[in-house]
């Protein structure tokens, strides 16, 4: 009698992987609208019939440009003089090079769950990442708030694993968006004490401004400056390529960039990423998530190619900052500006374009990162046209505009303490700012302003005499103003003291708008 064969061992489960060239995973706009998920190689292939990239945040799209500039500059796609720009910019010039060089890469150098490189990663954090690590929403920058609780109420440990798409844009975004902060992760028990400093990542305190185009293709070549140097080495995962790299047992001084290439790619944060198979034994989730302090860059002025400079309260001069209490469009003006000063870098480059007939068609993208210390806010992000050669034209519409808007403001805010001074004639002192605040419409006045500015930089942008506009959006702000105003005094009761301060406050408002210290435009002039 025969007996059956004994059950040999079972076969090991497939190890995960995931290579972001083969696979969907960036949201992006055809031309035709139509929302569709490509590959890196797709992008770069595609990148003429592509209106633009999508992410889930401005700053996850910035992510993502900044990592497909770094991939034309590692495979060569990039000229090498202002006029060889000027030429790629006039006559779109191909990407199919750095869609061939992607394709042709070695697949070890891309896979995401790489044993011992993974793609974007540090694998000398694998020995701690099951007793150390989070929930995967640490990852997004935007979430992670103070490692409490994030403002939608999940929890650092909440189990809801990502997608690797969603994973790989969110890493992305670390690394250059990253908060100063101190991370979860122990340095004793770890990589040593410097493990948990994270540093601010080279975006998260400045606006990065990008031009746009009418393609993803236009779009890279105009920010595809000439490197004047080497292009750098592209950086795929912490241990792979001949840069030396930080330790963890003391804070070291930032390294030189080596290129663009390096610069557009560094891992500011050290990351390592979880993957686990899904119930149905095929679908890749990531689960669980450690990060700690990632590369420290020295930065030179060639490496600030798009930054705006400003001046502080305390007269230090950097670049331009996102701010909560400022609108960004009220900064257009610095934008061109540093276009008509013919600054080195992105703006020389786009000062010196030739005219286009027909509607403008380029645009600049403000995006900033709103931070209260370590704990983010919001994103911020301005849309502002460009036509080359009516850079003056544009710097002196948003520059008056601007001071329009702003001298609205302080108008609408006397204003409401003239109300207040009548309504409340022998107030308590603690009370007064909760009493102002009653008739104060510039709370009304930011939001709405900005849609006439952008008309107006539109319409400058397409030819329109800058005194005209400027005189079209100064009535359409004046007569807002005086609408919000009037609602914020509809509350006073129908009395004598009531209407007495409401025609004060009005009065009051008309005056400003239209005295001597008002701008020529407010006045009619």
């Amino acid at each position: 009698m025969s007996r059956a064969p004994l059950p040999g061992p079972s076969p090991a489960p497939p190890r995960p992987h995931w290579d972001p060239r083969r696979n969907p995973c960036v949201p992006a706009v055809a031309l035709d609208g139509a929302m569709v998920e490509l590959s890196l190689v797709e992008l770069l292939a595609q990148a003429e019939k592509l209106r633009a990239v999508s992410g889930a945040t401005p700053g996850e799209t910035v992510a993502v440009i900044e990592h497909l500039l770094a991939l034309c500059y590692a495979s060569e796609t990039y000229p090498s003089s202002v006029e060889e720009w000027q030429t790629w910019v006039e006559e779109d010039h191909s990407l199919d090079r750095a869609a061939s060089w992607l394709a042709d890469e070695p697949d070890e150098n891309w896979d995401l769950f790489h044993p011992t490189q993974p793609l974007g990663q540090n694998i000398l954090l694998a020995p701690f990442l099951d007793e150390h690590g989070t929930g995967p929403a640490q990852l997004v920058v935007e979430r992670s708030g103070d490692y409490s609780q994030f403002f939608d109420h999940h929890h650092l440990e909440h189990p809801e694993p990502f997608l690797p798409a969603d994973a790989f844009r969110a890493m992305l975004t670390q690394h250059v968006y990253g908060l100063p902060a101190r991370a979860r992760i122990s340095g004793k028990a770890t990589l040593g004490p410097a493990i948990t400093n994270l540093s601010a990542g080279r975006l998260s305190g400045r606006i990065r401004v990008l031009a746009l185009g009418t393609t993803l293709g236009e779009t890279l070549r105009l920010n595809l400056y000439p490197p004047n140097g080497p292009k750098g080495t592209l950086n795929l995962s912490w241990t792979t390529g001949d840069m030396a790299r930080r330790g963890f047992q003391a804070r070291p001084p930032g390294r030189e960039v080596s290129g663009p290439a390096d610069l557009h790619s560094y891992l500011g944060r050290s990351v390592l990423l979880r993957p686990t198979i899904g119930p149905d034994g095929t679908t890749v989730h990531v689960d669980r998530v450690l990060i700690g302090a990632g590369e420290l860059l020295t930065l030179e002025m060639r490496h600030l190619q798009d930054a705006v400079f400003a001046r502080t309260m305390g007269g230090t001069v950097k670049p331009l900052w996102p701010s909560a209490s400022r609108a960004l469009w009220l900064k257009a003006h610095a934008l061109y500006a540093a276009v008509t000063e013919r600054q080195a870098g992105l703006y020389g480059l786009l000062g010196e374009l030739p005219r286009r007939p027909g509607p403008h068609s380029l645009k600049l993208w403000a995006v900033g990162l709103v931070a209260n210390k370590t704990l983010p806010i919001s994103w911020t992000e301005g849309f502002f046209p460009f036509a080359p050669h009516m850079d003056h034209e544009l710097h002196e519409a948003s520059r008056r505009g601007s001071a329009i808007a702003e001298h609205v403001a302080r108008s609408l805010q006397i204003a409401a303490y003239a109300a207040w001074e009548v309504a409340y004639p022998n107030p308590r002192p603690s009370d007064r700012d909760r009493q102002v605040a009653r008739f104060d419409a510039r709370a009304e006045h930011w939001p709405a302003a900005a849609g006439p500015f952008q008309i107006l930089l539109e319409e400058t942008a397409e030819g329109e005499p800058v005194p005209d506009s400027l005189l079209d959006y100064a009535d359409t702000l004046q007569a807002a103003a005086i609408q919000f105003l009037t609602k914020r005094l509809d509350s006073l009761p129908r009395n004598n003291q009531g209407l007495r301060a409401r025609a004060v406050a009005l009065r009051r408002l008309k005056d400003e708008l239209t005295g001597r210290r008002a701008p020529a435009e407010l006045r009619g002039v």
